[in-house]
């Protein structure tokens, strides 16, 4: 049990006010190792949350929360945030159904003014936060806390000269750990690094502090204080000044002693006019098995917190962001004009096996999606083969470049997206719900779903086979079924589905993961003695439609199931139904995909019990369309 004696008597940051230097130092600590205890039993985003364990404290202990508007970029980094603003008792199912979430919610506290789980969208927030108190004549402080990881999506420039011009009271603190999910690319994240490394800026530093030491305390005070502003011109925070921000940095974010005086001073500031805080953390800070790994612990599942060793799951088939990784590696070594793209998640998209063997191939963009897409549609209008390997929930963010830069210009892009259907922990922000709907409406657009890991090997196969147009292909978090994969990759026929097996009562047409569900409800049904075809659309676009016809004209009922959610893949069938007048025709026809409405965080079996697409669900589905609801019961049984 971690010994928490300051801690204990915190409930929300209002307990936290009188508490003196040493107290607050202590309170840290023990913020640290809750978190650390917490994690280690519910697994979640460490690295982050140990990195701004004082700045948490300070920032409660400076500013009035929730009067105050503090919003944390992206969230991971929020567990001491929730510990001190009412939630600790709760933290202890952290991400699972019930608990609190990962990332900061509105629904969940006061304390978090506005929720999000992507990254770059904090500073937008707090000045519509800014502009609103002013309106209101509220008078209350917004505060962004942004990474440095997250400050290469370039909403946070488009936020940043906006804020600029309104000159509204707006404070942005830029957490500098040299390190956001990996480590971070570009320009800006070596700019910061030879700040906090110049010699000039050093040696003034300490000129200052002796010049300041022998003034009249009063006036040393006062030097002091000059001194926490005056460091943004020493260090050269011109271009932030060049964007209308009052610069004040780098300092150190792990020191109370120094971080407090100074947002004690931009709180109390009277100029109006945003300002910049630039601190410098370390990810993982306190904890050694965090510092020292490579990852800093961003994210992990229970681990002992004596050795830091973590609680892997012993699988015996590959993960489906391994096999697309070893498949388009495998492909890589025949033709030299593959390249992969990634944004800022080459670990998480598998990308970091390809970049082992082919640096020179691979590039990681930083948090902007938008500009991979359009980096990628360069990169294949000079004859490149670009895979860009993006979550499906973080494509979104490129949509407009995927309609614009790609489609409109029928270019070879190959999207890999990732994390396809419910993704369990990270919730609602992070499942893979739409890609279906918002792809499936572009013309020229090629979509594949593969329903296993040798499919999936297909579907890298034929993406790398596509030269006249963009394709895309999705796949789920997890691991395959557990099939043979020393068999090459083949290139599919183009909207061609497969039949796995064949009856005469009940169409099942399955899209992606949901197969070997739709096999299991299948093997339900002829328990009850119905027989049914499960067929593999393969493709969502275009629709296979000779199978969509075949299935429909022979079968009494035809079912789709897909993980995606309205606006997918049945409407493209539906369409098709339409089209032929089959739906005159005495056909009982229905659908299944993620029902309309937003999933919590809880494991992915459970959300798709709750979604109506589990085996039971496919089978009670056509047991209705076949008004044979007395055999439910048989079947429960």
């Amino acid at each position: 049990m971690t010994h928490t004696p300051l801690l204990d008597q915190v409930n929300f940051p209002q307990d936290i006010k009188n508490f003196d230097g040493h107290q607050l130092k202590q309170l840290a600590e023990e913020v640290r190792r809750e978190t650390i205890d917490i994690v280690s039993k519910t697994g979640g985003h460490l690295g982050a949350s140990l990195g701004v364990v004082e700045l948490t404290v300070a920032l409660h202990y400076v500013f009035d929360t929730p009067n105050d508007k503090l919003i944390w970029d992206v969230g991971h980094q929020s567990y001491p945030h929730k510990i001190l603003t009412g939630r600790r008792a709760t933290m202890s199912k952290l991400r699972q159904k019930g608990g609190p979430s990962g990332f900061t919610k509105r629904s969940e506290s006061i304390y978090d003014p506005f929720g999000a789980a992507h990254a770059g969208t904090s500073i937008s927030a707090a000045l519509g936060f800014a502009v609103a108190s002013e309106m209101n004549k509220k008078h209350h402080h917004s505060i962004a806390v942004i990474g440095d990881g997250s400050m290469s999506s370039g909403m946070a420039y488009e936020a940043m000269n906006n804020a600029g011009a309104l000159k509204s009271r707006l404070v942005v603190i830029l957490n500098d750990n040299d390190m956001s999910i990996a480590p971070p690319v570009g320009a800006m994240s070596h700019y910061f690094s030879r700040l906090i490394s110049s010699r000039p800026y050093q040696s003034l530093r300490s000129m200052a502090k002796e010049v300041a030491s022998h003034l009249p305390k009063p006036l040393e005070t006062a030097a002091r204080r000059v001194e926490e502003y005056a460091r943004g011109i020493v260090a050269g925070g011109t271009w932030f000044e060049e964007m209308g921000f009052f610069y004040v940095g780098p300092i150190d974010g792990h020191d109370l002693d120094h971080l407090i005086p100074v947002l004690e001073n931009i709180r109390d500031r009277k100029e109006d006019g945003p300002v910049l805080i630039h601190i410098v953390t370390q990810k993982g800070r306190g904890y050694a098995p965090a510092e020292a790994a490579a990852d800093k612990y961003h994210g992990v599942v229970k681990f002992d917190v004596a050795t830091g060793q973590q609680q892997k799951t012993e699988v015996s088939s590959p993960s489906y962001t391994k096999v697309f990784a070893e498949t388009l590696t495998e492909l890589a070594r025949q033709d030299d004009k593959i390249v992969a793209i990634t944004a800022a998640m080459p670990t998480g998209t598998g990308l970091d096996l390809f970049a082992r063997e082919f640096p020179g191939r691979c590039f990681d963009v930083g948090i902007a999606e938008q500009h991979a897409v359009t980096f990628a549609a360069g990169l294949a209008c000079d004859g490149l083969k670009p895979f860009t390997a993006i979550y499906s929930t973080f494509l979104q963010r490129g949509f407009d470049q995927v309609v614009h830069d790609v489609m409109l210009q029928n270019l070879p892009v190959r999207f890999a997206l990732d994390r396809a259907g419910f993704v369990g922990a990270d919730g609602a922000t992070h499942a893979g719900s739409y890609d279906l709907a918002f792809l499936g409406c572009l013309p020229q657009m090629i979509i594949m779903a593969p329903s296993d890991e040798l499919e999936l090997k297909h579907a890298v196969t034929t993406a790398h086979a596509i030269e006249d147009g963009p394709c895309a292909f999705r796949y789920p978090r997890g691991n395959g079924v557990g099939l043979d994969l020393r068999q090459p990759g083949k290139i599919l026929e183009i909207g061609k589905g497969r039949i796995i097996q064949e009856g005469n009562q009940i169409a099942i047409l399955s899209l992606g993961c949901r197969l070997q569900e739709s096999l299991k409800a299948a093997a339900l049904l002829a328990e009850l003695g119905l027989s049914v075809t499960v067929a593999d659309a393969r493709f969502a676009k275009p629709v296979d439609m000779n199978l969509v016809i075949q299935l429909a004209q022979h079968h009494e009922v035809l079912l789709t199931v897909e993980a995606g959610s309205i606006g997918g893949f049945a409407t493209q069938v539906t369409d098709v139904l339409v089209q032929n007048w089959l739906l005159d025709k005495g056909l009982k026809f229905r659908t299944l995909y993620m029902p309309d409405r937003l999933f919590d965080h809880d494991t992915p079996n459970s959300q798709y019990e709750e979604a109506g697409l589990t085996a039971h669900h496919i089978a009670t589905a056509a047991l209705k369309a076949l008004a044979k609801e007395h055999l439910l019961f048989k079947m429960a049984s």
